[in-house]
């Protein structure tokens, strides 16, 4: 049975934002610097368990109703759709694309094929990780 840690579960509510913004911006960070997609999905895999650990597996579960194993798919189909687009246009597997945009609020940015790929990486970590911590949770 668990306690109602009611500082704990606050904290963590706060805590777990800024642990997923600071994962967005270790995933956009990571084209240029350190970081990416296995990393932004690690540490946000663990703002989750963060949650899993104040409140319980159940709860958690309900607020974030989120099939991990569809997440998994969706980055596979994603990742590998990515790499492979290139062969459609007679490049090498893995030929990433990019170019210069001018978008109202960022202003001139340079949108890459890689950013794609990175999410399909994200999205794969995130699922595996929460699969496997889901799986040993439920086990009594």
């Amino acid at each position: 049975m668990k306690t109602n840690d009611v500082i704990m579960q606050f904290t963590a509510k706060i805590v777990f934002f800024i642990i997923f913004f600071y994962a967005v911006h270790i995933f956009f960070a990571g084209h240029y610097t350190p970081g990416g997609g296995f990393v932004g999905g690690l540490v946000t895999s663990s703002a989750i368990v963060l949650l899993i650990i104040a409140f319980d597996l159940k709860t958690v579960q309900s607020i974030i109703p989120i099939n991990y194993i569809y997440l998994v798919g969706t980055g596979l189909i994603l990742a590998l759709g990515t790499a492979a687009f290139s062969m459609f246009v007679d490049k090498p597997f893995f030929t990433h694309f990019f170019d210069y945009f001018h978008l109202p609020i960022l202003g001139k940015t340079s949108l890459h094929t890689a950013a794609l790929f990175d999410l399909g990486v994200y999205l794969v970590v995130v699922g595996v990780t929460m699969t496997i911590i889901q799986t040993i949770g439920e086990d009594e």
